[in-house]
């Protein structure tokens, strides 16, 4: 199971990498895409969407179910992963880097602090 010791984690599995300024890029980790098979469809929010953490904001289906993904943080969404319209196994193929889902500019940078580190997240799944 890879978990990236750079980026922080949710418990509903989704994954939070720091950008730039207040910018992070959000994606379903490696163990949650393992969980639900080959995904076929991915729901993404609207570009200018605000969202509260915990909010849902996005679904992702597989052959096998569909599963809400949640904000992680407060913020608005600055950018969606176009490319999973054509093809969701891409999350599959590489969950941690072109299989990203939205970008948010986060209203509340503190939230950070919130979120699981990779260790906390490992003994989580384990």
């Amino acid at each position: 199971m890879n978990v990236p010791t750079e980026l922080k984690y949710t418990e509903s599995h989704e994954w939070v990498r720091s950008d730039e300024d207040d910018v992070v890029t959000v994606g379903i980790t490696d163990y949650a895409q393992q969980e639900m098979t080959e995904l076929v469809y991915v729901e993404l929010p609207e570009v200018g969407q605000k969202f509260n953490a915990k909010d849902e904001i996005a679904v992702v289906e597989s052959v096998k179910s569909a599963s809400d993904i949640y904000a992680p943080l407060s913020g608005e969404v600055v950018e969606i992963n176009e490319s999973l319209a054509e093809d969701a196994a891409i999350v599959n193929n590489s969950p941690f880097d072109d299989g990203w889902l939205f970008k948010l500019n986060l209203s509340n940078p503190s939230e950070l602090d919130n979120l699981m580190s990779a260790d906390a997240y490992t003994a989580k799944i384990s």
